[in-house]
């Protein structure tokens, strides 16, 4: 096992020496190159949504798993939690009024996990909170979220407040997950289960930008037609496209390395308890 364990270290390491532009490059090569084999695999695009849904569960329950056994919030961030639960409300609501099938019963079972996750965050585990650490300032995208919302919005038939409801939460999602990066920055310490829940997100936002581009490419752009006119449409596409590492792709990498680090032997990677500090991951960017 350790002997097929270390290339995967050695990929990892090298990969993360590379300067910023070559890890930009390899991870687009890897991305077009997962979309071209999502192409041939999957015919029914819709499977990508769900898995895209299915992928944020996984990650939810990532972290209910560390708040049910370690007893301890450290190293999350209420902040993001909170934006999640903001977006994925509102997203219910737009799903009840507009849509109501699939996507409505998996957005209401992630946003009960995530004011779960919220409460155990802000209450039972209170003493673990590093609110310090946690400083975000959510009106820093809320607020133009909702001004973008109020100018941007789908021009379909449907009610003008739901319409700029549902383009509030596509932007709120897509910048969801910063607080949870500028914790990882202000603590430069990134616990395990912390780094398989950004992943994860890091996987959904994937799946869900393949969702969208595959289906414009198979309808040859009449998608982004009955989308609505306006910059709408492209706002759709670079919402989808918007996964933490276009945001900010150092992160998503360092994130990914941490995850492909933590499937390898603990003393590898001299894993301390609760708090682990990985020798070979370093924070040499600045994220803000």
């Amino acid at each position: 096992m350790r002997a097929q364990q270390r290339p995967i270290h050695a990929v990892s390491m090298w990969v993360r020496r590379q300067p910023p532009k070559v890890k930009a490059f390899l991870a687009v090569v890897s991305g077009m190159a997962a979309l071209v084999l999502l192409r041939f695999i999957v015919h029914d695009h819709d499977n990508l949504f769900v898995a895209a849904e299915a992928v944020h569960s996984i990650g939810i329950s990532v972290l209910i798993y560390k708040l049910t056994k370690e007893k301890t919030c450290a190293g999350l961030s209420l902040k993001s939690q909170e934006l999640t639960a903001i977006f994925l409300a509102v997203r219910l609501y737009c799903s009840f009024v507009m849509e109501y099938d699939i996507h409505t019963v998996l957005d209401l079972a992630t946003l009960a996990t995530t004011l779960w996750v919220i409460y155990m965050i802000r209450f039972r585990l209170k003493s673990s909170y590093m609110e310090e650490k946690d400083n975000f300032a959510l009106y820093y995208v809320l607020v133009p979220c909702a001004v973008l919302a109020l100018f941007i919005h789908p021009s379909t038939s449907h009610n003008i407040v739901n319409r700029i409801s549902w383009a509030f939460c596509v932007y709120l999602e897509a910048v969801s997950v910063l607080p949870q990066l500028q914790v990882m920055q202000n603590t430069k310490i990134v616990e395990p289960f912390t780094a398989h829940y950004v992943f994860a997100l890091g996987v959904a936002r994937f799946l869900s930008c393949a969702h969208w581009v595959l289906q414009v490419l198979d309808s040859r752009g009449h998608l982004l037609v009955a989308l609505g006119y306006g910059l709408w449409p492209s706002m759709c596409l670079w919402r989808a496209a918007c996964s933490p590492s276009s945001l900010r792709s150092s992160i998503t990498e360092d994130a990914a390395l941490l995850w492909s680090m933590s499937l390898l032997p603990k003393e590898s990677i001299n894993l301390v308890t609760n708090a682990t500090r990985y020798p070979y991951f370093k924070f040499p960017y600045d994220w803000n």
